[in-house]
């Protein structure tokens, strides 16, 4: 069976990982000039890294990320809202998301890959399965599914850097009003941070203005940056299903979310390995993904309402007062809700490929 991936990024090149690994010939088809990530940090937590383990590259995501730390919530000023002292990697692998997609890329041969190769329709497509992994504003998904919504703008914009440190700092979320940071440190002493703040699309924001008055060492994070990533947050409606004939949507193709759980990346990799799994069955796969995926990006656009959308003293005030008194364990019971993801048991090797009407 062949199927055929439309889409670099991580969920594409884990999709290709993932049906290789159970016998699928696969080609990966990507429009840029060359593989590669964009962005800042990226956490990988418990549900991805059992993705990444059932496709034989926890250890080497482990090697590459940031041993244990502490870490927890802030607020501006600095205090901490939830402390945890002590974040292992089986909570969460920081690392930076070149690094991450670098694991997925070596684990294919090159002769599959194909840059400057754009798709736009699936046709002409000679394979069993086409694979939709081309972003939030997929082409595919753009002409399988004409009357689903595109995306739409969540209401904040965010900055994303490297600060080349060394520093030695701890896993953190700053909330403050209508604002939100956060600091990801890698092992090699850089930090991974971001930045977000309530705004109109393309609003005229200077970041090291508008966070100059939050704790350290965040002022000087942005401002020691050389490269800093500006980008309008989008979101994709929820959409009636992820499959069509013999094509399967994933990862933000599917289920663009906000990244107020840091859960992005990881549901990329919980599909393509639920892709593989189940052997290609694109009925049974939008049934396991589309219930999942959609449940964790109202849970993250839940997320911002209790976090970065509050801007009255007295909700932060509540909002801040509720996060103190709670034990720590309850906070990470909380998390855990969206973290407890399995591999599917019905493993298929070189499975058929049901086509969805």
């Amino acid at each position: 069976m062949k199927a055929i991936v439309v889409g670099g990024g991580i969920g594409g090149l884990a999709a290709a990982v993932s049906l290789r690994r159970v016998g699928w010939e696969v080609v990966v088809h990507e429009r840029a000039a060359a593989f590669s990530e964009i962005g800042a940090g990226v956490g990988v937590m418990p549900n991805a890294l059992r993705a990444l383990e059932w496709m034989g590259l926890a250890d080497e995501a482990r090697s590459l990320g940031t041993p244990r730390v502490s870490g927890g919530v802030r607020a501006s000023d600095g205090r901490w809202l939830v402390h945890m002292p002590d974040i292992g990697q089986e909570k969460v692998i920081a690392m930076h998301r070149a690094d991450l997609h670098g694991v997925l890329l070596r684990a294919l041969p090159p002769e599959i890959l194909f840059n400057n190769a754009e798709v736009t329709g699936v046709d002409e497509l000679d394979a069993d399965l086409v694979v939709a992994a081309d972003g939030i504003n997929s082409r595919l998904r753009a002409a399988l599914l004409p009357d689903a919504p595109g995306p739409v703008y969540a209401g904040a914009t965010a900055w994303r850097g490297v600060a080349p440190g060394p520093y030695e700092l701890p896993i953190s979320q700053t909330l403050g009003p209508g604002a939100e940071a956060g600091v990801l440190p890698l092992g090699d002493g850089r930090v991974c941070w971001y930045v977000a703040a309530v705004a109109p699309p393309s609003a005229d924001l200077d970041p090291v203005e508008l966070f100059a008055g939050w704790h350290d060492p965040l002022p000087e994070l942005l401002a020691s940056t050389p490269d800093v990533i500006r980008h309008d947050i989008y979101e994709l409606p929820l959409l009636p299903t992820f499959v069509r004939g013999r094509v399967a949507l994933l990862g933000d193709a599917a289920h663009a979310m906000t990244p107020y759980l840091g859960q992005g990346a990881c549901m990329a990799l919980e599909d393509a390995v639920t892709l593989a799994s189940v052997g290609g069955d694109l009925a049974r796969y939008d049934a396991l993904r589309r219930p999942r995926t959609q449940s964790v990006w109202k849970g993250s656009r839940m997320a911002g309402k209790f976090g970065i959308e509050l801007r009255s003293p007295t909700a932060l005030a509540l909002r801040n007062f509720a996060f103190r008194v709670m034990p720590p364990s309850l906070a990470t019971r909380g998390m855990t809700r969206f973290t407890a993801w399995e591999v599917p048991t019905e493993i298929h090797s070189n499975g058929s490929s049901p086509a969805v009407s």
